[in-house]
């Protein structure tokens, strides 16, 4: 089997001036945490796949958990167009550094 390593960006915007809108937002967080993402940023998390096989999983998975407010953009980028990715202020998280070096690494 070939493996053309791409990543998952799942991006969203969640309310949360209510305590219940908290909850939400927190449950979607730690749904995608336990998925295996990893925090790019506030509100943006990526994911590794092996190919485009495993990456339509993990948009219905997905879509079959997001909170009924708010907005949720998912983006699918080959390995390449991931690596060119330009950090302008602050560099690479410690973890980003890891996962991008090897896309083998598990943490």
């Amino acid at each position: 089997m070939i493996y053309d390593f791409m990543r998952l960006i799942v991006m969203f915007d969640l309310p949360v001036k209510t305590k219940k809108e908290r909850r939400k937002y927190t449950k979607f967080r730690k749904f995608l945490l336990s998925k295996g993402y990893l925090m790019l940023q506030y509100s943006v998390y990526v994911k590794i796949a092996a190919n485009r096989d495993s990456l339509d999983k993990h948009i219905k998975l997905v879509q079959r958990n997001v909170p009924d407010e708010g907005q949720i953009r998912i983006l699918m980028l080959t390995e390449k167009q991931y690596a060119r990715m330009e950090v302008i202020l602050g560099g690479k998280s410690r973890k980003e550094s890891i996962v991008t070096h090897d896309p083998l690494i598990i943490l």
